[in-house]
């Protein structure tokens, strides 16, 4: 079943949002208010999540509310990374999230953490351990990122590969499995946390993984799952059907479901993270995904 909505991911993150065309993301705000009023008339129970933040900004968030952004959502979101790329240290996740509840009327949700095997995967076993025990208990949901390492043929969804050296290459070693579907050294731990510890994994247009990521989430005992499903995609032929067969596969977990990526055609600029020309489209995309998938 589908427990949440989220409105975008990571918008104060230029390799999600180009903030160069928004720059006050007055855009942005205007969107997530019109997006989180259509789902709201299509389910009025269902939960909206501002989409997570990376990096953890109380500035930001104090914008969002200055520009009416959180009067339609019901909770806002996190990313935290420290020891892959933010500039603080594993053990000051409480302090990050009292930045935030300091500024913030609605619950906080940590809905991206993770550690890479980049350098080893005794790293990650003790991220994955360390971060449980931060974490646990101090939100009501944490999802870890991620299940499936990124396949190395694929591209990583950022703007800056030239420029971040080994940071780069870290987006490819984040899952739990690596790229053969082999478990790492994490993987034996990862049931120690479920059902409270979920999973954030993205499933790319058609991705052949997706049924081994089911069985795998049930061996593993996940209930709760964040994914997503692409505007952007849904101007491809097909995507009707690969959305039905992406939420079949998911029933029996509670998803929170993402709602982001511009169309090419439908931006300000010809790429996924752009603003829409009208973000009216973006609200009627939420509303449809909503009424046909959270009934």
């Amino acid at each position: 079943m589908i427990e949440a909505v989220k409105l975008w991911n990571e918008p104060n993150n230029m390799s999600h949002w180009d903030f160069g065309l928004d720059a006050d993301w007055a855009i942005f705000s205007r969107m997530v208010r019109l997006a989180g009023a259509a789902v709201r008339a299509e389910n009025p129970r269902l939960p909206r999540v501002l989409g997570g933040m990376a990096p953890i900004d109380a500035s930001f968030l104090r914008r969002m509310e200055a520009q009416g952004a959180l009067d339609e959502v019901d909770v806002v979101a996190v990313h935290g990374f420290p020891l892959d790329w933010n500039h603080w240290q594993l053990d000051e996740w409480p302090e990050r999230l009292a930045e935030i509840r300091a500024v913030s009327r609605h619950p906080v949700w940590v809905t991206e953490v993770g550690v890479s095997t980049f350098g080893a995967e005794e790293v990650q076993e003790f991220g994955l351990r360390r971060t449980a025990e931060l974490l646990l208990g101090q939100v009501d949901r944490v999802h870890w990122y991620s299940l499936f390492d990124l396949p190395r043929a694929w591209p990583a969804a950022t703007r800056h590969r030239e420029a971040e050296g080994s940071s780069y290459y870290r987006h490819f070693y984040m899952g739990l499995l690596r790229e053969d579907g082999t478990p790492k050294r994490a993987m034996r731990h990862f049931a120690d946390y479920t059902p409270r510890l979920g999973i954030c994994q993205w499933f790319h247009f058609e991705d052949h993984r997706l049924d081994d990521a089911v069985a795998w989430l049930r061996k593993m005992g996940v209930r709760k799952l964040r994914t997503g499903l692409s505007w952007a995609d849904s101007h491809r032929p097909g995507a009707e059907a690969w959305f039905d067969r992406q939420m079949r596969a998911l029933d029996g977990f509670d998803v929170t479901l993402t709602y982001c990526f511009t169309p090419g055609s439908r931006g300000l600029k010809d790429h996924h993270t752009s603003p829409p020309q009208q973000v009216e489209e973006f609200a009627d995309f939420c509303a449809r995904m909503t009424r046909r998938y959270a009934q």
